[in-house]
């Protein structure tokens, strides 16, 4: 099925430590501003200011170890998981209502597709047929 993709972003995941600390530290170290330091009100998620093309970046605590990883969004989750899935990507897991899907590149990184924040045009995203 027809469907658009693009990079998203990079979330910042951290284990350990205190939200607000961690999306400081991330702030000062990127020169970006803290626009949301409590997405959702759950102190899971602080929001960057975004970057030049649009990409956002987040930190969010989590039970994993800490890491890096990126999202890629789709106006299409299903499609677009199937796509990364022919040519060698794994699904590891659905949370929070299948909001979005845990990936595994063949090469071990984790990634994640996610709902698009905003319209994905010709002008901003890949178009896959």
């Amino acid at each position: 099925m027809a469907h658009r993709s693009r990079l998203a972003g990079f979330m910042i995941d951290c284990q350990d430590g205190d939200l607000g600390e961690a999306a400081t530290f991330w702030s000062k170290a990127l020169g970006l501003g803290i626009v949301d330091p409590d997405e959702d009100g759950l102190d899971r998620y602080a929001v960057l200011e975004k970057m030049r093309g649009d990409l956002h970046i987040e930190v969010q605590k989590v039970e994993h170890e800490s890491r890096v990883h990126l999202d890629i969004e789709s106006d299409d989750i299903e499609a677009e998981v199937a796509r990364l899935k022919s040519f060698g990507a794994l699904e590891i897991a659905r949370p929070y209502d299948s909001r979005w899907v845990v990936m595994q590149a063949p090469t071990g990184h984790r990634f994640c597709v996610v709902r698009p924040k905003g319209k994905l045009t010709a002008d901003n995203a890949k178009r896959w047929d």
